[in-house]
């Protein structure tokens, strides 16, 4: 039963089981991203750094009016796992421990990776399944065997199993690099078609799915980090609906998508035309390596072209952005290791078609703006799997402020902007706890 308040709604609160025990986070990938992640919790941990980025951590949320002044910590608000409940461990391709991985990715200073060696020399990975038609650059050492890819799956089944017994409860992120590109094709259709093709080893299941459909057979969540055909597949989101295991995807939003949905929502909000966005990059991590070929920098490509047309909706608004040129570029640059430099050079037109120019350069570190992300992820995915009315929907289009391609329900059109996606995130946490929710009407206020 729900009742009318003067912001907003207000509903009987969620059912949400307590954050107790601990929390285990299984990565796929020990890359650089995944190090930043794990070596920076355990710096927070031990009081080395503050968790910047990181929403869960440091964000707060309004509750009630503006005038109540009542704003606590998001993890005051609703029961997020506590850092220091959280235990990873990962697979990989690669036999390196994540001290040796994080030193090799050379995103954190010496001095940190000092002080937290003996913590990170314990995380040695998991053998990873791996083949290495979906990723074209990588050559994996350190992999699973079997004659189908059924038996690769029940590898990764009884690794989560073993892993749950050491741990409360599971998450599994994805963080490993980005796949060959694919489309749904039969196999992905239904729970059913998909175990077959497993059997089959039908060559529309790359790895990453495989990860995936383990995962969700076990009902633990499952987040994809990277703009690989995953979960977004009818087959996984039947599976993480019956299992009640939540999934959300795809890409974290890091750097040159993440400044696109704050800058093209305030060009739109004021009906600003673009006539051509051109966007470049250069990047030297592996990540940089892997989308050095064609067929993973089109996944990619993929990803992060599809912002602008949802946001800017040309249908509706043809005189302002029906005919822009979008390019984006990615080039492999060894040199510049996980700092990014991202290149956007944007053609505006205002007031009678006057021509205006915005160009922005964002030298960003990749693995540092993806970690707190990937964080808020682990936790929020935890707490949806906790939460009674948010476990059993799937897909977890409330997160989509995180991630590049948001995955939403058949036929609904994804949300890119930034600030409805924050607007949505907080929203989401008010109604499973029950209290208004925040419209920003304020009419109240001159009653």
């Amino acid at each position: 039963m729900s009742t009318q308040t003067q912001g907003g709604q207000k509903t009987a609160a969620s059912q949400i089981a307590p954050a107790t025990g601990k929390l285990g986070v299984m990565v796929v990938g020990l890359g650089a991203v995944s190090t930043t992640l794990i070596a920076g919790v355990e710096a927070v941990r031990r009081g080395l750094a503050k968790p910047i980025g990181s929403l869960t951590q440091m964000g707060t949320i309004r509750i009630g009016k503006r005038t109540d002044n009542n704003s606590p910590l998001i993890k005051d608000f609703v029961p997020l796992a506590d850092l220091n409940d959280v235990v990873f461990t990962a697979w990989d391709l690669f036999e390196d421990s994540a001290y040796e991985a994080a030193a090799h990715a050379s995103v954190l200073n010496d001095k940190m990776l000092a002080e937290i060696k003996p913590y990170l020399e314990t995380i040695k990975p998991l053998p990873a399944v791996f083949d290495q038609y979906y990723v074209k650059r990588l050559n994996g050492t350190h992999i699973k065997h079997g004659k189908t890819k059924r038996e690769l799956a029940d590898q990764l089944i009884a690794d989560i199993r073993a892993f749950k017994k050491t741990v409360d409860r599971v998450v599994v992120l994805w963080a490993a690099s980005t796949e060959i590109f694919l489309e749904p094709t039969a196999v992905h259709q239904t729970i059913e078609s998909f175990e077959k093709g497993l059997e089959s080893n039908d060559i529309g299941i790359a790895p990453s799915q495989i990860y995936a459909y383990a995962a969700l057979s076990e009902g633990v969540p499952f987040v994809n980090g990277a703009p690989n055909l995953t979960v977004d597949i009818p087959a996984l989101v039947a599976l993480s609906k019956k299992n009640a295991a939540p999934v959300a995807g795809k890409d974290f939003k890091t750097g040159q998508t993440f400044m696109k949905t704050i800058l093209a929502p305030a060009f739109k909000a004021r009906l600003l035309g673009v006539r051509g966005w051109f966007s470049t990059n250069i990047l030297g991590n592996r990540d940089g390596e892997v989308l050095d070929d064609p067929q993973s920098f089109k996944t990619k490509e993929e990803s992060k072209l599809g912002s602008l047309d949802y946001i800017f909706e040309p249908e509706k608004y043809p005189d302002l952005y029906k005919d822009i040129f979008h390019k984006i570029r990615i080039n492999y640059y060894p040199p510049r290791g996980d700092d990014k430099e991202a290149w956007d050079n944007i053609d505006l037109f205002g007031w009678l078609g006057y021509p205006m120019q915005l160009k922005v350069n964002f030298l960003c570190r990749d693995s540092i703006l993806a970690a707190p992300v990937a964080l808020d992820l682990v936790l929020f995915m935890d707490l949806a799997k906790r939460t009674s009315s948010l476990q059993s929907l799937g897909i977890q289009e409330w997160l989509s402020f995180y991630l590049k391609s948001p995955q939403t329900a058949a036929g609904l059109k994804p949300e890119h902007d930034l600030f409805i996606q924050s607007m949505k995130m907080k929203n989401t946490l008010r109604h499973i706890k029950g209290e208004e929710l925040i419209t920003h009407l304020g009419l109240e206020y001159y009653d």
